[in-house]
């Protein structure tokens, strides 16, 4: 068990380092989220996992589940709002090739000032 624990908290730190190296280095505000949510959710999912894992006992292991849960539910409508409101903003999308949104927007998206 403590092999399992340990290789889930290595997969777990490897995934979340791997959110915030996309985070710095993908090229607009809408993959960064990608990257931000997606990654560091499943990592830490892992770290969390590994640690019920290691620590073994009830009170842990129902700690971790909600905060997992509560994790779960929040990334995803933060990054959620955050690109809503970057579209809003007129944020370009890199190599965005068609827009299926625009027409749905109650108000247009500005244009990005120079």
């Amino acid at each position: 068990m403590r092999v399992l624990g340990e290789s889930l908290l290595g997969v777990g730190a490897a995934l979340m380092a791997l959110a915030g190296i996309g985070v710095l280095r993908l090229p607009d505000v809408y993959a960064r989220l990608q990257a931000g949510t997606k990654a560091a959710s499943l990592g830490l999912a892992c770290v969390f996992v590994g640690t019920a894992v290691l620590l073994p006992g009830a009170s842990v292991a129902v700690k971790l589940g909600l905060a997992l849960v509560f994790q779960l539910l929040t990334a995803p409508l933060a990054a959620h709002v955050i690109g809503r409101a970057a579209y809003r903003a007129g944020i370009p999308a890199w190599r965005l090739e068609l827009d299926e949104l625009r027409d749905r927007v109650s108000t247009p998206p500005r244009p990005p000032e120079p």
